[in-house]
């Protein structure tokens, strides 16, 4: 069976790079696509086609209400289009369809959002204590933009970054996780149908030295924005000293919990389960930190461990699948160690010994385990 070939976005042309990868389903543990691995002179004609764009009457031109016009028309594509990017994205990903459909619902109302704000940029007249002088604020576009987005909300983090770069007049180079690319690389093509004058939005994916590097180190990318690791974005950091850019580093958290006695614990226990097993805990904002009052611990890891052994595992393609397969080989065996380090220090009460191995690179879904006592590991997402 020929496998799905995507390609990549510079320039306002669909082309392929120097190299590909197959992209595997971490349904199945098998191939399904080929992927795009930008090599760095791939990225650097990405930049450049930005920093040509960003100067040219096409897009420098554009009122500002006519930039507002473009991301309404990206807006309703997005929206018409809802349905099959949602189902790029669990292919790729392993995230259920319930989740990625959910969230692609409103990514177009970002865009919208930001349509309205393309004309509503002001500037100021500021007072000075000399006579014969003026002084006035206008802000203009601060240059090309390096967007950077990890794979397990990408269409969401992208119109983020997206949506007010270009609304502020800002040209874009956009790397996609080369875990999972594939709804980012559809999403070109809305890009292109809405419009949008060629360089002004250019998508990329690849990996670290040859894309990722050299996108954040080129010397005409002016601001980067990363979603991602803490590791990373040590890397950025140094990679973008030399030409200052500005840096913008969203690197998740360890989101609390809290439940007090007086809680009503079904409803906590539903609200913590839903917290930390979305997107099979592959989540930046899950609720991976759980801190209760302990007159009501038992009870309520009790109540834990009747949903988590009730939590439906399968295929992220059936709409009764709650917990999908986890995206990457690496992803796996990181969840592994943690639970082996708490088993070993007698902080984790296994539910299960049922595991499958459903997932890209023999990822695994297994039975969530639930704290046996008050100590426990845990790691950055």
């Amino acid at each position: 069976m020929s496998l799905q070939a995507f390609q990549q976005y510079i320039n306002g042309h669909f082309e392929d790079a120097a190299a590909s990868f197959d992209s595997l389903d971490p349904a199945t543990g098998q191939p399904w696509a080929t992927m795009p691995a930008a090599s760095a002179e791939d990225v650097n004609r990405a930049v450049e086609a930005a920093r040509e764009a960003l100067d040219s009457t096409a897009w420098r031109g554009l009122t500002a209400t006519a930039r507002g016009r473009l991301l309404h028309r990206l807006a309703d594509l997005v929206q018409d289009n809802a349905s099959r990017l949602a189902e790029l994205e669990t292919r790729d990903t392993g995230k259920i369809i319930r989740e990625t459909s959910a969230q692609v619902a409103y990514v177009a109302e970002y865009y919208r959002y930001f349509a309205g704000a393309a004309d509503k940029l002001e500037g100021a007249y500021l007072p000075i204590d000399k006579p014969d002088m003026e002084v006035w604020l206008r802000r203009e576009p601060i240059g090309v933009v390096a967007a950077i987005v990890p794979w397990n909300s990408q269409l969401f983090l992208s119109a983020v970054k997206l949506g007010p770069a270009l609304a502020a007049g800002c040209t874009v180079v956009l790397k996609a996780s080369e875990d999972g690319p594939a709804p980012m690389l559809e999403f070109a093509r809305l890009i292109d149908e809405a419009g949008f004058p060629p360089g002004v939005v250019n998508i990329v994916t690849g990996f670290a030295q040859d894309c990722g590097q050299s996108l954040t180190s080129h010397p005409l990318v002016n601001r980067i924005a990363f979603t991602g690791g803490p590791d990373t974005a040590r890397h950025i950091v140094r990679n973008s000293a030399d030409n200052l850019a500005h840096t913008t580093l969203e690197l998740g958290g360890k989101s609390p919990v809290v439940v007090f006695e007086d809680a009503d614990l079904a409803s906590a226990a539903n609200a913590v389960v839903a917290g930390v097993f979305a997107a099979t805990g592959q989540s930046c904002v899950a609720g991976s930190r759980l801190v209760v009052q302990r007159r009501v611990k038992e009870a309520l890891v009790q109540g834990l461990i009747e949903k988590a052994e009730a939590v439906v595992i399968g295929d992220p393609r059936d709409r009764a699948t709650e917990v999908g397969p986890l995206a990457t080989a690496a992803q796996r065996e990181k969840i592994e160690d943690i639970v082996a380090r708490s088993r070993d220090a007698a902080a984790v009460r296994r539910l299960s010994t049922r595991a499958t191995i459903i997932g890209r690179r023999s990822s695994i879904a297994t039975r969530p385990a639930c704290p046996a006592s008050s100590r426990s590991y845990s790691d950055r997402c």
